[in-house]
């Protein structure tokens, strides 16, 4: 009877997590995206390769796509958005740009340049309407860091305090979600490489702890960090050269990266972003697929086998969306 029962628990459990889907919006060309950004649940913002920026305003029903005149051959990685007609968008390599719009994607002024030889800038985060962080490769060295105080109008690279890179350690620019801006703009990023380390960056000093999750290669280590609490923290990441391999692709705190332990079970392969959602639960994507956890991390389980780069939940409502390669756009559908 015992066995009967943990059966139909089972199969119950499959049944509403498989419930759970992924509806796609848009896809067809060739169009990386990998920026995303969820304002609300009617307002989205992406961003990718071929200057592209997309926009949504009804929910992600219909989309306005941009190329962004004179970037056409730049990949903007990574965007900030704030409302449906002001964003931030991150070019990454040499000459690495960061440019701004307010009038709805029209027109976009350049509000960084950075010529500087090996500057490869990976991700972007804000903490309000005003404080944001750009983290990039290292240079001499040291990552590359530039910060803004006043909604990404000017940015000034910071050179205060920067942590030095383990030889062949670098960040990924796979989905812009391995920073995070804290409170007293605390900055949480992690690395991967030939060393993948979670930095904790203050003002005045900086904590590091090595990741347990795979490394050793340039094409390893962690790709994506989400945090629900000030205590619990969830990576992910693994060797995107091998988009099935589920080997150490997964870690989880619970007690502010002091110790980590790996899912009972992983998600089903790479994964390049990780997002909290709500309660217990936590979504995250990769190459080939979406996985689900409901129970803090405890355990994944696939719902969708649609290649994606990055997944954000809204700032302000439930929503949650996924952008990737064919200028493909999906939305979670419960």
């Amino acid at each position: 009877m015992k066995k009967s029962v943990a059966i139909i628990l089972s199969l119950s459990f499959s049944i509403i997590c498989f419930s759970q889907q992924v509806k796609i919006l848009t896809k067809g060309n060739k169009i990386s995206l990998r920026g995303l950004s969820v304002v609300s649940d009617k307002v989205v913002w992406a961003s990718g390769s071929s200057g592209t920026v997309a926009k949504s305003v009804d929910s992600g029903n219909t989309w306005k796509w941009f190329t962004v005149k004179g970037f056409e051959k730049n990949d903007f990685r990574d965007i900030e958005a704030f409302d449906e007609n002001t964003a931030i968008i991150m070019a990454i390599d040499s000459p690495a740009y960061i440019l701004k719009t307010i009038d709805g994607g029209i027109t976009w002024k350049t509000v960084f340049e950075n010529h500087t030889k090996g500057v490869f800038l990976d991700a972007m985060d804000f903490r309000n309407d005003k404080n944001g962080v750009v983290i990039g490769d290292p240079i001499n060295g040291k990552f590359f860091i530039v910060k803004t105080n006043n909604v990404g109008n000017t940015w000034q690279i910071d050179t205060a305090n920067v942590p030095f890179a383990a030889s062949g350690e670098a960040c990924f620019a796979s989905s812009g979600t391995n920073i995070i801006l804290q409170k007293n703009n605390k900055e949480i990023f992690i690395t991967g490489g030939l060393k993948s380390r979670m930095i904790e960056n203050n003002i005045f000093d900086f904590k590091i702890n090595t990741l347990p999750i795979i490394q050793g290669k340039e094409s390893t280590g962690a790709n994506s960090i989400a945090i629900n609490n000030k205590k619990r923290i969830i990576v992910v990441g693994g060797d995107f050269t091998k988009p099935n391999d589920t080997i150490a692709n997964c870690f989880v705190s619970n007690n502010k990266g002091k110790t980590w332990v790996a899912p009972k079970k992983s998600p089903t392969g790479y994964r390049s972003c990780i997002e909290y959602l709500y309660k217990k639960t936590w979504i995250t994507c990769g190459l080939n697929g979406v996985d689900i956890s409901t129970d803090y991390g405890v355990s994944f389980t696939q719902i969708s086998n649609e290649s994606f780069h990055v997944c954000r939940k809204s700032k302000k409502g439930n929503s949650v969306f996924f952008a990737g390669n064919n200028a493909k756009i999906g939305k979670f559908k419960k």
